[in-house]
């Protein structure tokens, strides 16, 4: 392959992925962020939410100070936040893989339990049916299942 050839080649497998990336955008917006990106969105969104929040429990008398309390609070965990993300980005991204690794394993254990519980279902039912009506097989020797 000549030189031009490969370079043609890169320009469109460039132009390719360049377009797939704008139909997904268009499609699904923005891709995520990092997880330490992510975070910083969470932090944010719940500070303007906890500050325009309006809690009739606290009454009209209340309520200036309260609020001025909250938004006292959010300050303060946003100071404390901010640091931590800021040294450790990467931290936040081996967090997030390991919570996907743990659901993955989660997932697992569950599809294998299921398939256990219908393949014995399913057993059951051949067995009930072997027995030709199907009706009820309540009488000496029945096997009682206490799982």
């Amino acid at each position: 392959m000549r030189a031009s050839d490969a370079d043609a080649w890169a320009t469109a497998a460039a132009e390719d992925l360049a377009a797939e990336k704008a139909r997904r955008r268009t499609e699904y917006g923005p891709p995520p962020g990092s997880a330490a990106e992510e975070l910083r969105k969470l932090v944010d969104t719940v500070a303007d939410r906890l500050s325009g929040l309006q809690s009739p429990l606290l009454g009209q008398v209340a309520g200036p100070a309260a609020q001025q309390v909250v938004k006292q609070v959010v300050q303060q965990a946003r100071a404390a936040v901010e640091p931590v993300i800021e040294r450790n980005p990467d931290v936040f991204d081996h967090l997030a893989a390991a919570g996907n690794e743990l659901l993955a394993a989660y997932r697992s254990a569950v599809q294998a339990q299921e398939q256990r519980w219908t393949s014995r279902d399913r057993e059951l039912k051949d067995l009930k049916n072997d027995h030709g009506d199907g009706g009820d097989d309540s009488g000496p020797g029945e096997r009682i299942d206490l799982d």
